[in-house]
């Protein structure tokens, strides 16, 4: 794998990594520069927007995190090394554990990203949030 894909793969590793963390901030921080599609719209979102929907929807334990595990998969990934571009697509899956709830994976997805290359870093420049696939018992993640 070239440096370049590694470096793009980190970014879809640390956003799971925040996110799992209850790092919303941080997760959010992530798409700072970015246009986020959600449901089948074509209404943008920026990284602002996001956290809000996150701090509204996503249930934190008082462990400080949503119990969960996001792990990213199959990135395809198409770098234009001369305009310092990238687009993925990745797959994801989310598991939770409550003291309630047994491990299961709870929504399975995939994610459409794009990237760019701004003085020599790589960052989300898009993600589309319209391909959840599967759905399973969001009880105990979501609030709403």
């Amino acid at each position: 794998m070239s440096t370049n894909a590694v470096h793009i793969c980190n970014l879809l590793y640390r956003y799971a990594e925040c996110l799992d963390g209850g790092q919303l901030v941080e997760a959010a921080e992530l798409f700072r520069h970015a246009r986020i599609k959600v449901q089948n719209q074509e209404i943008f979102l920026d990284h602002a927007a996001l956290l809000g929907i996150w701090q509204q929807r996503i249930k934190i334990y008082p462990c400080g995190t949503p119990r969960t595990r996001h792990l990213i998969s199959n990135p395809i990934i198409d770098i234009n090394e001369t305009a310092g571009t990238a687009t993925v697509r990745s797959c994801y899956t989310v598991l939770q554990a409550t003291d309630t709830l047994p491990l299961q994976p709870i929504a399975a997805g995939r994610y459409v990203d794009e990237f760019e290359r701004v003085d020599g870093v790589w960052r989300f420049s898009f993600r589309d949030y319209s391909h959840l696939d599967m759905i399973g018992d969001l009880r105990w993640h979501l609030l709403a």
